[in-house]
């Protein structure tokens, strides 16, 4: 079992910079393959940033250029940087665990809230 634990998300006005973390536990963090999502009221979950197979780490087009997602495997944890935030970043931000062994041990974070306002 793996858990989950998203912070460092507030409000924030246009233009400045998050960091959002994500910590793991419960497993083995190097065989985790690990993502951002975000969903926004009335919206769906949409992928943020995910990292694939070949070790290349995707993004949204809506984020490229201004997220940035890394990871410490030593703390077991995985950031979001977020520049040149937007209104239409608002979002609760999740972070998504996936086992690389076994794609059906898929795992979810509680969410951490970033709202973007002057």
């Amino acid at each position: 079992q793996v858990q989950l634990v998203e912070s460092g998300g507030g409000l924030v006005q246009p233009g400045r910079s998050l960091r959002l973390s994500c910590a793991a536990s419960g497993s083995i963090f190097s065989n985790l393959r690990m993502a951002w999502y975000r969903q926004a009221p009335g919206k769906q979950r949409e992928m943020v940033a995910a990292d694939t197979s070949g070790g290349v780490t995707i993004y949204a087009d809506s984020v490229k250029g201004r997220f940035t997602c890394s990871r410490d495997n030593a703390r077991k944890t995985v950031y979001l940087e977020m520049n040149s935030l937007k209104p239409e970043d608002t979002a609760a931000y999740y972070c998504k665990a996936v086992n690389i062994y076994n794609s059906r041990d898929t795992y979810w974070g509680q969410g951490t809230q970033v709202t973007v306002s002057s």
